[in-house]
């Protein structure tokens, strides 16, 4: 696909998106694969758009006229009234409900019977699975320059805190569980206490949140005597267990919350 596409291909690489007929992130085996020639075409997009006033609608808005809002929600997705939007080159699946105000952003992909509760963010080409919670003011940051890199991605049957932010390309594999308030990039340091290793991104590998991980925040010690005199720590995601079969998201997040505390 060229980078110099024209406004008609653009529009229809719009519409494509939207069906999910294609997608800027795809698995790939036990990974996931980057369709760069898919960022390249949104961010043409931007280029080729006017920028146009819509004040006719409640909360007008100012935005490139390749990419404004959907004129309604797509088919099968519940849209709860109260400012909510999903941009143009989005991907949202039948079963969706999206609570008030949420945004999911171009090139997003969010699948079947997934909640996108209040103040929620789906970033721009952020790919969400199936039947996943993105509880209130979740935030899954946008990648969408390079047009080689990862997406934050989160597999099916996530279960995302309260304020979770998730940014640069992390990946949470499916069934893994965040409690309110994890914050996790690129070079953040994952502890397993299971396991007692650190999880940490490879060189072309993103950080990984383990299948079935339940994730907590919590604090490591500054390094440095002065550090330490003054009683300073760092903030530090750690897994504390990993569910299982007869284990839902919020039994396996309330247990490991009790023994943690």
């Amino acid at each position: 696909m060229s980078t110099e596409l024209s406004r008609e291909e653009v529009l229809v690489l719009l519409d494509r998106l939207e069906a999910g007929e294609l997608r800027a992130a795809e698995p790939d085996g036990d990974g996931w694969r980057v369709n760069p020639e898919v960022k390249e075409g949104i961010l043409r997009a931007f280029r080729l758009g006017v920028d146009t006033d819509v004040s006719a609608v409640p909360f007008g808005f100012r935005d490139r006229d390749t990419l404004l809002g959907r004129g309604g929600p797509p088919p099968g997705v519940r849209v709860v009234p109260g400012g909510s939007a999903i941009r143009r080159g989005a991907f949202v699946a039948p079963g969706v409900v999206v609570m008030p105000p949420a945004y999911v952003n171009v090139g997003a992909w969010v699948g079947e019977g997934s909640m996108i509760d209040s103040h929620a963010l789906v970033g721009s080409c952020a790919q969400v699975g199936r039947k996943v919670h993105l509880s209130a003011a979740a935030q899954l940051g946008g990648v969408l320059e390079p047009a080689g890199a990862l997406p934050v991605v989160v597999e099916d049957d996530v279960f995302v805190g309260g304020g979770v932010g998730l940014y640069e390309g992390v990946r949470v594999r499916s069934r893994a569980v965040l409690a309110a308030g994890v914050i996790l990039t690129g070079s953040s340091v994952i502890f397993d206490l299971v396991n007692e290793r650190e999880i940490r991104a490879g060189e072309t590998s993103p950080l990984t949140v383990p299948e079935g991980a339940v994730v907590v925040p919590g604090s490591r010690p500054a390094p440095g005597s002065w550090a330490h005199v003054r009683g300073l720590s760092l903030s530090a995601a750690i897994v504390v267990k990993y569910r299982d079969g007869k284990t839902d998201a919020r039994t396996a997040l309330e247990g490991a919350l009790h023994r943690s505390a």
